[in-house]
């Protein structure tokens, strides 16, 4: 199943769709033959939008206009069915980068949840990488499954209930992310299943767990390690009063990242300023 046509100028049977009406309230849905949306602004056909181009002004059959839009992949995660509390996109895009996900990749992930971290790993590496899943919730992979399949995603991840104390199947993994309450102990299972130089990442939500991770991460030779947190703020886009919004996502959780590395860190070297300490 394709996800959505990225590359298509018009929409077509089976895409994603968003539709935007006022005040920016949008609604994500698959546009399927003979089917039909409904809201409070009224009823849209989907054979009326099948074929017409993105970006295009449609009207429900109450007048209310809405803009057809092809959703971005933050707005898809956001808009996930969820039991837990999810990672914003402003996160998940940080690791992402920072982590050098890609094509072709292997990645382990622990803490499933309900998906959208999973969603945003499946859709970055492509038809030919592997993401493998573990949780120790039955119930949450349920969930978990169901959001990549209407993404047209699951096929990319191999789900798989235990608890990692147990260790991993994996080895030699491009990438490993924790999100889990005490990762602070399988760092000793991660750094066996990550390839030498690989990508660790964690999320936690307090400064007393991100210090037992540091600890942990400097016990078995994890270095380049960064702990930082992402703050995004949105501007009202009005030429002549531009100003912040009365809101802005701040705070939400603390990210660590380190290399596994094979030769000890020599002691007094100063990784933040890459020069011996004297």
């Amino acid at each position: 199943m394709i996800v959505w046509n990225l590359h298509g100028t018009h929409a077509q049977d089976g895409d994603l769709a968003e539709l935007v009406g006022l005040r920016h309230k949008y609604y994500i849905i698959r546009l399927e033959a003979d089917k039909d949306f409904q809201s409070h602004r009224g009823v849209l056909k989907h054979n009326d939008l099948i074929g017409k181009p993105w970006g295009s002004l449609v009207y429900s059959h109450l007048g209310s206009p809405f803009y057809l839009l092809q959703p971005s992949i933050g707005e898809i995660l956001r808009e996930l069915p969820r039991n837990t509390q999810i990672l914003y996109p402003k996160d998940i895009g940080y690791i992402l980068v920072n982590m050098g996900i890609g094509p072709g990749q292997t990645i382990l992930e622990a803490g499933t949840g309900s998906g959208s971290l999973t969603s945003a790993f499946a859709y970055a590496i492509g038809q030919s990488g592997k993401i493998y899943s573990y949780d120790v919730k039955p119930e949450a992979q349920k969930l978990a499954i169901k959001n990549l399949t209407r993404l047209g995603l699951v096929d990319r991840v191999d789900f798989k209930i235990r608890n990692i104390a147990e260790g991993f199947d994996e080895t030699n993994v491009d990438a490993l992310f924790l999100d889990v309450p005490t990762p602070h102990e399988f760092i000793a299972q991660v750094k066996a299943a990550l390839k030498p130089g690989g990508f660790f990442g964690c999320i936690l939500p307090t400064t007393n767990q991100v210090s037992k991770l540091l600890h942990a991460l400097r016990i078995y030779n994890f270095g380049f390690v960064d702990v930082v947190e992402t703050m995004l703020r949105f501007y009202k886009p009005e030429p002549e009063r531009l100003r912040p919004t009365d809101r802005m996502v701040a705070h939400t959780g603390f990210l660590i990242f380190g290399r596994p590395i094979i030769t000890p860190v020599e002691e007094g070297f100063d990784f933040e300023n890459e020069n011996p300490v004297e």
